[in-house]
This record gives C-alpha cells, sequence and structure tokens, in this order.
C-alpha cells in the first residue's frame, strides 16, 4: 500500500515534507513484531505446569478458502482461563486425516510445545478431523471430544427439516426479509410498535446454516406478531399482492410450540461458548436435562411433535458415548463431571454406570 501513486500522493499532500518509508522497512517491523509475539507466547507455555488443551477447527472464508484455526487452552498462574490462538494456516492440501494430524503436530512443534503436554483436543463432528483425532489418540493419547455446539447443531438440523417445519419457517424468514428490505414497511411498523406498546424491537434475518439464529428470528417475530400482521394489512403499505406474506394461524401456532422447544437449547448452547470457565464437566446432565426437557413438552401441532421426538431420538444417538461408561474408552468427559462438586454423585449415569469405583479408578 505504500508504494500506491494514490496513497502516495494523498501523504504528499496532508505533510509535503514527509518521506514514506519503504515496505521492506515495514516489513521487517511486522516481521519482529510477529518473532517477539512468538517468543512471548513461547515462554508463557514452556513456563506452564499444567498440561494444555487445543481445539482445531476447519472453517471456509467467504472467498471459498479453507483454513485451519488451532488454539491452545490452558489455566494461568492466577488460576483463570487462558487462550491462545496458534495458527490460523491457509489449506493448499487435501484435508485427509493424515494432513489434519501433520499440520497440528507441526503447528506444536512451531510454539516448541511437546505434544505429551496436550490433554485433549476439541473439534467437530467433520469425519476427516475425527479420524484425526483418533491417529494423534492412538499416537500421545490426546482425548478426542466433540464440540458440543456443533453436535447440537447436528442434532437440530434433522429435528428442523419435517416439511411442515420448513415450510413455516421459511415462510417466516420471507415475511422478515420483505419487512427488513421495505423502507415503508419498516416505518409502519415502528408506528404500529409505539400504538400497541410493543417493544420497539428490529426483526431478525436468520442465517440458515446457524439453528440458533433461526430461534431467534421466529422468537423476536412471535413478540412482534400484531404489529407485522397490522403492516401486511395496511393496504397503504403493502400492495394486495404481497400480503399473502402474512403467516396463516397454524403457521404461528406452530413457531409459537418450536420456539418453546428450541428455547432450551439456545440457552444450553449459550453456556457451552463459555470461555472463562469450564464447560465439559457439564455435558452429561446438560444432555440429561435437555432430554428430560423435550420429553416433558406437551404440543399440539404435528410439526412440533415430529420435532421433539426427533430431537429426543438424535440426543441419545449422539451422546450415548458421552453420557455412559465405557470400558473400551478414556471416559474424559464422564471423569470430568465427576472431579466437579456439582455433578460428583454422577445422577446423571444410569444405574448399571453409576459404579463410584469405576470412575474413581478412572480418574485417580
Amino acid at each position: 500500500m505504500v508504494e500506491g501513486a494514490g496513497f502516495q500522493l494523498m501523504l504528499k499532500q496532508f505533510n509535503p515534507g514527509y518521506s514514506i518509508p519503504s515496505r521492506t522497512h515495514f516489513g521487517k517491523l511486522l516481521e519482529k513484531k510477529y518473532q517477539d509475539n512468538m517468543n512471548q507466547v513461547k515462554d508463557t507455555l514452556s513456563a506452564l505446569d499444567s498440561q494444555i488443551a487445543i481445539t482445531a477447527d476447519i472453517w471456509t472464508s467467504v472467498a471459498n478458502e479453507a483454513y485451519l484455526g488451532i488454539t491452545c487452552h490452558y489455566i494461568g498462574t492466577e488460576w483463570q482461563m487462558e487462550s491462545i490462538c496458534l495458527s490460523t494456516m491457509p489449506l493448499e492440501d487435501r484435508h485427509t486425516a493424515q494432513n489434519i494430524a501433520m499440520w497440528l503436530q507441526e503447528t506444536l512443534e512451531k510454539f516448541e510445545i511437546n505434544p505429551e503436554k496436550v490433554s485433549a483436543i476439541v473439534h467437530d463432528n467433520g469425519a476427516n478431523i475425527v479420524a484425526a483425532a483418533k491417529l494423534l489418540e492412538a499416537q500421545f493419547g490426546w482425548a478426542s471430544i466433540r464440540c458440543t455446539g456443533h453436535t447440537l447443531q447436528l442434532v437440530l438440523i434433522p429435528a428442523l427439516s419435517h416439511p411442515v417445519i420448513a415450510k413455516a419457517v421459511g415462510a417466516a424468514r420471507c415475511l422478515v426479509e420483505h419487512l427488513k428490505k421495505s423502507e415503508l414497511a419498516s416505518t409502519k411498523l415502528k408506528e404500529k410498535q409505539q400504538q400497541m406498546g410493543t417493544p420497539a424491537h428490529t426483526l431478525i434475518q436468520d442465517v440458515s446454516t446457524r439453528w440458533n439464529s433461526t430461534y431467534h428470528m421466529i422468537s423476536r417475530l412471535l413478540e412482534q406478531r400484531w404489529p407485522v400482521t397490522a403492516t401486511l394489512s395496511d393496504p397503504h403499505v403493502t400492495k394486495s399482492s404481497k400480503q399473502y406474506l402474512d403467516l396463516k394461524p397454524e403457521q404461528w401456532s406452530l413457531l409459537g410450540e418450536l420456539s418453546t422447544a428450541l428455547e432450551p437449547f439456545d440457552a444450553a448452547t449459550e453456556y457451552m461458548s463459555g470461555e472463562k470457565y469450564t464447560t465439559i464437566s457439564s455435558v452429561p446432565p446438560l444432555i440429561k436435562g435437555l432430554v428430560k426437557s423435550v420429553e416433558n413438552m406437551d404440543f399440539e401441532t404435528v410439526g412440533a411433535q415430529v420435532f421433539q421426538k426427533t430431537a429426543k431420538e438424535q440426543l441419545e444417538q449422539r451422546w450415548s458415548n458421552a453420557t455412559s461408561f465405557s470400558e473400551t474408552s478414556q471416559n474424559t468427559v464422564i471423569v470430568s463431571s465427576s472431579l466437579d462438586p456439582r455433578f460428583k454423585k454422577l445422577k446423571f449415569l444410569s444405574a448399571e454406570d453409576s459404579c463410584a469405583s469405576k470412575v474413581e479408578d478412572e480418574s485417580s
């Protein structure tokens, strides 16, 4: 940028006597800053007495470029939880399990972290990264922990995929999109909110890949139902050809029950997203609580009943290993719960699993 004609002309106008340092000069400054920060991170991690955990996530940018993000987590000298992003590397080779495991080991080597110092790796449910975690578990004994937030996403995708649900959510999405795009409708909605004493909240447009954004869209739309309906029914604001956008009574009913059903999942996701407190020990009781919450819900609409059945099945299927004791795995999640004073009695385990001696053996 410093060599760009436009940039140089701008600085010349601001200060004609100023001589712009070269691109090489700034490059050296950045490299020195990078090395200083890396050395500081190395010193911090080498001084730790405790083990560390790492999270790994492969994601794609808006330019369709793949990256691997690697973050390490540890307990600081003042017993506070700390996190450091070690790398956000562009991925040009195939994302095979072997390559992912190699990239992780190369990053640890770069920061002079002994792989034996890593206790666990947290990752999503992608087949390749799961396979990479298994390779590292076999080689170094790392516990492989699947991201709870991503697993909840996988639970709710099929639960929300029933045609009746998809149609109602799609209708809500179109309605919100129309009101947000129309300046006249947005202005009228504010007037109706004031007239009806409804909170002056804006509508929320969801992102189809994030179920919790769909929950927030539905909840806000339900809150604003009557101002929205009044806006749509105003012929000076909404053309008759657009009045079909208002939802049918049965769709409003379904969205109301879906909002109730999704609320505990949203609370669980928010809690599990915390960075300054331990969350792994909460997974088994949280999942058991979600199952019980879903079971106890009494819905009238067919769509919500289907959601209830599918969500329960998915919860039990995807977390069967984390909420029951296994003779062949590390039982990391259950052992973590046994060491948490809130859950140490392991009431979330079934009778045949809740043998204190088993857990004591694992945690000793």
